[in-house]
């Protein structure tokens, strides 16, 4: 590395508490015109790694505390701070604002901006921390907390999440941080999963603002609702304020399953940002599931199960609308409540994009506005894009049926508009070329679309057609189950045998 050298700045600030003219001394008189040439880290090779100043002549009270090596240290400090980025101007206010740096052994300061760097922080990163909290830099109480996060955690604590650490809070303020840590860790967190939540959590709210006994009573609460694992799989569960946010969240689903605490577990570990909804918004949801559809606390918690983003969904632009068209379907609240357990993404869907293109495309094939079949054939698309419908219909066409046979196919079985028409295509191709059968066969039996072709369609033919042949009925072949239709013997049971 070449020799560079500081720019030529101002005299350190006067440290005594004499108030006196300053007037030049002889050892800045002499830093003028000789240049000082010294290593910035501990040990390095020679012409390596070294700076050089020239000094202005420097204006020194006369008492007897200034000394040369005060001045010494002061370029020290300075060269240091550069070296992390920090400008001269910037440096030489911290060093006025702070005169207890310059008591402050070099080595140690230095060893603790290593320990910054180690922990995958940039210059940039170093350099705001220092110049938002210089005692960063100055108290031994930050000592223990960088040996933790370098050595305990492995340094696997995000630059981000230890810079707003670092920077937001004095170092009396993180004292306590590795004992709180390790809470976690003896929870059943584990060192391994430990910074997976720290890098997830806000680490003012979850650790820093908290008790020891606050994050005690946080992970006993989360305890019978899935606990160490709830944590894991949604770690921004410990922001929330255990009295004021968690309790009467939990409380309300706790309350509309009956006490179920296993399966309010469930529904927040398959829909963790439940937790991030207002209680109050959980409690309207609820409401208007029991005023609009009717439906009681144990419908809807069974919906809830398995569409638990039900809470989260705009009551007014997809609920009530899609809840009003089963209704004008002409089904109940009994019958509602088996559709959306069936097909409750129905709800969530969008109806520009998706439920419109469908409507208009079973309309199109024969259902009729208003009616239960309408209502049916679209809880079997929503499994299913547009366009897959449109190429299974115009396979059927292609295939010698008609619309009104297509149609009859849908009412028998409206899961026919989900298959992928791929695989429909494979399945027609065998009935008509290998088993020779007429397509019309389908429009008494159209859930032969549905079995599997390799396990069921093909094995089954292949072992009846020579005995059978074109006899058995597409029924008959398939629905029978698999220990009637093999040919193995029954067992003779104990009591026949002693007949």
């Amino acid at each position: 590395m070449a020799l560079a050298a500081l720019p030529l700045f101002s005299n350190p600030p006067c440290r005594c508490s004499s108030s006196h003219s300053r007037q030049p001394s002889n050892f800045s008189t002499h830093l003028q015109t000789q240049p000082f040439i010294f290593p910035l880290t501990k040990s390095q090779p020679p012409n390596n790694n070294y700076l050089l100043f020239q000094f202005r002549p420097s204006i020194h009270c006369r008492c007897s505390s200034h000394t040369p090596n005060l001045d010494f240290q002061y370029v020290r400090l300075v060269t240091l701070f550069q070296d992390i980025g920090i400008s001269f101007e910037e440096a030489n206010l911290l060093l006025s604002n702070a005169s207890e740096l310059t008591s402050i052994q070099l080595d140690l300061l230095r060893d603790r901006i290593l320990s910054l760097k180690s922990l995958g922080l940039g210059r940039m990163s170093i350099n705001h921390i220092v110049t938002k909290q210089l005692n960063m830099l100055t108290s031994n109480e930050i000592d223990p907390l960088l040996n933790f996060l370098r050595y305990e955690l492995q340094g696997q604590v995000k630059e981000a999440k230890v810079k707003r650490l670092l920077s937001a809070k004095e170092p009396k303020e993180l004292s306590d941080f590795p004992q709180k840590v390790q809470l976690l860790i003896d929870s059943g967190i584990g060192v391994d999963k430990i910074a997976h939540v720290l890098n997830k959590v806000c680490l003012s709210k979850a650790i820093c603002h908290r008790s020891m006994e606050e994050i005690e009573r946080v992970i006993s609460f989360l305890k019978p609702f899935g606990g160490v694992d709830l944590i894991l799989k949604h770690p921004v569960l410990l922001n929330h304020d255990l009295d004021n946010k968690l309790k009467p969240r939990f409380r309300v689903l706790t309350e509309l399953s009956g006490g179920d605490e296993d399966s309010v577990g469930k529904v927040v570990n398959v829909f963790p940002p439940i937790m991030n909804l207002r209680t109050e918004r959980l409690e309207e949801q609820i409401e208007f599931l029991r005023s609009f559809a009717e439906l009681d606390d144990q419908q809807i918690f069974r919906i809830v199960l398995v569409y638990p983003s039900i809470f989260n969904s705009n009551r007014e632009r997809k609920l009530r609308p899609r809840l009003q068209f089963l209704k004008d379907c002409g089904l109940d609240s009994g019958d509602i409540f088996k559709f959306l357990i069936k097909e409750p993404t129905f709800l969530g869907i969008s109806f520009r994009n998706n439920l419109e293109c469908k409507l208009l495309f079973l309309v199109k094939i024969g259902y009729k506005y208003r009616t239960k079949e309408l209502a049916m054939a679209v809880a079997a698309s929503t499994r299913t894009s547009c366009g897959n419908m449109q190429k299974a219909v115009s396979l059927f066409l292609n295939s010698g049926l008609s619309s009104e046979d297509i149609f009859a196919m849908c009412k028998k079985r409206p899961l026919i508009l989900q298959y992928n028409h791929a695989s429909l295509e494979k399945k027609i191709k065998y009935l008509t070329e290998e088993m020779d059968r007429d397509i019309q066969e389908l429009l008494d039996f159209p859930a032969f679309l549905g079995y599997k072709f390799d396990e069921r369609i093909k094995y089954r033919y292949e072992i009846k057609k020579d005995s059978c042949g074109g006899q058995i009925s597409l029924n008959q072949l398939l629905t029978v189950s698999s220990e009637n239709f093999s040919d193995r013997p029954k067992k003779t049971s104990v009591k026949s045998k002693l007949e």
